[in-house]
């Protein structure tokens, strides 16, 4: 009996599911990926996610080559935890913002760049 009334559970949840309709995810908007590598060095996320966005257990996450989206992204720039400091509209406008999601969504996949990786 619990097994029917799991089953009839998960079923209504996977049929509404099924009939919501989905939401397309925010685009981000066009960023330059160049302007965004200067940017991201010259206010010092280098420092804690390294220099291709790799990240550290140590200091700070990988942050591409992909990234959390773009809305959560930017949300989490503005008003970070932890101990990032908030990157204001007056410190980085939402162009730049852009542009630091560009650059950190065009880093390499580590394993096609290290040889030793590769297949």
């Amino acid at each position: 009996m619990t097994r029917i009334l799991l089953a009839a559970c998960v079923l209504s949840v996977a049929m509404a599911h099924a009939q919501a309709p989905e939401r397309p995810a925010a685009a981000a908007p066009p960023g330059n990926a160049d302007a965004g590598k200067t940017l991201y060095v010259s206010v010092g996320c280098y420092q804690c996610h390294g220099y291709e966005a790799q990240g550290s257990s140590a200091t700070g996450p990988r942050l591409g080559p992909r990234p959390i989206a773009f809305a959560a992204f930017s949300r989490y720039l503005r008003q970070p935890t932890g101990q990032m400091p908030p990157y204001t509209a007056k410190v980085v406008s939402d162009a730049d913002l852009a542009n630091l999601y560009a650059f950190v969504r065009s880093r390499p996949e580590p394993a096609k760049e290290i040889s030793l990786l590769r297949p």
